[in-house]
């Protein structure tokens, strides 16, 4: 195994894309309100929600562990719904050189779908894959998808 990967997720979602891209570029700030159990807190530290550039601290429990990682969004793409966070601070840091994760929706005929592409290099050979925050992005997509539903 080398030490640079990718992993990719493709979860179809139900409610309104747009309100999902918003979640994620606009509206981070409220997920501890719709997914609590996931994420504990989102602050802006630097710049301003939604925008390149900007810097936010992420709170969040990965397999029973509380967790904190300091990410800079790094791309935006309206027409794609596109928000690209690289991590730079934190847990993540700890195991990964780098890490990279973009959230994107496409659409297929009446069906969308969100794709999370995660892309990271390991500071060791022996560290894990990064399937645990693969599985973390589906769940979360999934848990904010059935909160928009509800709404």
């Amino acid at each position: 195994m080398g030490l640079k990967g990718k992993l990719i997720s493709q979860t179809e979602i139900k409610g309104c894309k747009d309100l999902f891209h918003e979640m994620f570029r606009h509206k981070p700030h409220q997920l501890p309100n719709v997914v609590p159990q996931t994420i504990q807190a989102v602050d802006l530290h630097e710049g301003d929600w939604g925008t390149v550039g900007s810097v936010v601290n992420w709170n969040y429990t990965l397999e029973g562990k509380e967790k904190v990682v300091k990410v800079v969004i790094e791309d935006i793409d309206e027409e794609k719904r596109l928000v690209t966070f690289q991590a730079f601070e934190g847990n993540l840091i700890e195991e990964y050189k780098t890490f990279k994760a973009t959230v994107h929706i496409e659409s297929e005929g009446e069906n969308s779908l969100v794709i999370w592409t995660i892309e990271y290099e390991k500071q060791n050979e022996d560290d894990p894959e990064p399937f645990c925050y693969l599985q973390l992005a589906v769940n979360l997509t999934k848990d904010v998808d059935a909160h928009h539903i509800k709404q």
